[in-house]
Parts: C-alpha cells; structure tokens; sequence
C-alpha cells in the first residue's frame, strides 16, 4: 500500500469508526501522542485529549451523529477531506438543553498521517450553520436592494 493509500484508508477509518460510531479504542490508536490541532474549537485544547472531548462532547449532544464522506485526496502524507456531518440534539450541546432538532453541516478538513496514525489536523467547518440550526445564533437575513428593471447602461439607448 503506498503512503497516499495509506493516509487516505486512515482518515477514513477515523471518520467512519471513530466519528460516525463512536470507537474510542480505535481514536487512542488512529491519533500519535504528540498529534496537534491547528484549528482547535474554542475550549477544547490542541492536543489529542482535546480533539477526543471534542468528538466525545459531539457524540454525548448528537447520539446519532453520522458523516458522510463526499471526497477526499492525498498528497504525499496530507489528506484533505470534504464530508457533511447530521444527527439529532438530543443531549445538552453548548450549554443548551437537547432540542430534538436534526441539524446538518459541512467541514473540509486536512490531516496529516504519518507510521499509520494522524498527528496534525488543520480544518474549518460551517459552525454558524450549524448554531443558526439550533437557534443558538439567529439565522442571518441579508437586506439586499432590488435589482433595476433595466440596466443603466440599456436606460440610455
């Protein structure tokens, strides 16, 4: 197996088994001891305890938490990845109580592997969606003009 399939087939593991499922003897293997965030969530530390109270606080708010991968690519120890997290709130989340609602979002991610296991991370992920979904932050409107009839540029003909 080359190192691209490799690093690919890892990050998918993560993804599908750690993520999806909820394996946290698989997460302490996937992850080196010395793996960082580069994008940490805010309260959550740039290490690897803190990316597992990340995906353990997600999985205690979404039970049902499941990611779908659209896509990813590999160069050289890099993976990049785009895939739609959806579940149901149905424990507290952000100091808010379950909601019931069923909410959906996207994050492109990079993480790089190296021996078999992932030791950096770098991602951005749509969080405002996924708070306007809960009504934790109230769904933006944009107050946009209407556009003319005609053009300015068709008017002086």
């Amino acid at each position: 197996m080359s190192q691209q399939s490799e690093a690919i087939a890892v990050v998918r593991r993560n993804v599908e088994e750690v993520q999806s499922k909820g394996d946290f003897a698989l997460f302490d293997r996937l992850f080196a001891e010395d793996y960082v965030d580069h994008t940490p969530q805010p309260g959550f530390p740039p290490t690897k305890d803190g990316t597992r109270a990340l995906y353990g606080a997600l999985r205690a708010a979404f039970p049902d938490f499941r990611v779908e991968i659209h896509f990813q690519f590999s160069d050289g120890d890099r993976v990049a990845i785009y895939k739609t997290y959806r579940g149901t709130q149905d424990g507290p989340f952000m100091g808010r109580q379950p909601s019931g609602k069923r909410v959906c979002f996207d994050s492109v991610d990079v993480m790089r592997v190296r021996d078999g296991q992932i030791v950096a991370h770098w991602g951005v992920g749509d969080l405002l969606g996924l708070l306007q979904q809960l009504r934790i932050v109230q769904p933006l409107t944009l107050d946009m003009p209407r556009a003319p009839e005609t053009l300015p540029s068709e008017a002086k003909r």
